[in-house]
């Protein structure tokens, strides 16, 4: 067994939310008034904490217009978008995968709320795929390490046999500042240039390369 703990990011990695995240980011941008965000611009935060990305996206906002643009985005993507967010073919095969063997645990670190976190799993029934998770807003944002440092105490496991799968740099970064393995994925949102900067053990172009990988 390759490892005994693996830990996903969420946006990017395992769920194709990228589009919804990026549509909404703009819409709440110009709700706000701060005007149209470029495309590439969100899709380069996806990953970071709320704050941290409007911080990132908007620098010098003032803390009218930054209240405004965090719950308009909420809006948006809670209740005013209509765009699809699927798992990436193959994912839920892989997890299942994952879990037939007993003494492997599975977690999520992801930049989403506790809130968004707990929708998006009952809306797909994943939940129970996973037995710890940790969001941006119960610790502190990547790429700084703390939501993976409390998943190894709560899980009870060593460093040594976990491994962070994610399509960023700042899930990457985040596990490299704590010395774990990490696997970048291709099919997200950084190029695969940045996420050789992490130095990663693994980079999968598939998700099938993935699950193949982390179960040989």
């Amino acid at each position: 067994m390759r490892y005994r703990l693996v830990i996903f990011d969420w946006d990017g990695t395992l769920m194709d939310s990228v589009a919804r995240i990026v549509s909404c980011m703009q819409a709440a941008s110009v709700d706000a008034g701060w005007g149209r965000l470029e495309e590439a611009a969100v899709r380069d935060i996806i990953g970071l904490g709320l704050p941290e990305a409007i911080d990132r996206l908007c620098p010098g906002i003032d803390a009218e217009r930054f209240e405004r643009l965090r719950s308009r985005y909420a809006y948006h993507f809670v209740e005013g978008s209509r765009t699809p967010m699927p798992f990436f073919p193959g994912i839920e095969a892989g997890i299942a995968a994952l879990r037939e063997r007993p003494t492997r645990r599975l977690a999520v670190a992801t930049g989403k709320s506790r809130r968004g976190l707990d929708r998006v799993f009952r809306e797909s029934r994943s939940g129970e795929w996973f037995h710890a998770s940790r969001t941006a807003d119960e610790t502190r944002s990547k790429p700084h390490p703390q939501m993976l440092e409390e998943l190894l105490i709560e899980l009870d496991m060593p460093v040594e046999d976990a491994v962070m799968v994610g399509d960023t740099e700042y899930d990457l970064a985040m596990a490299q500042a704590l010395g774990m393995d990490r696997v970048g994925v291709t099919w997200g949102v950084h190029a695969p240039e940045r996420l050789a900067a992490c130095r990663p053990v693994y980079t999968a172009g598939t998700v099938g390369e993935l699950f193949d990988w982390l179960t040989q």
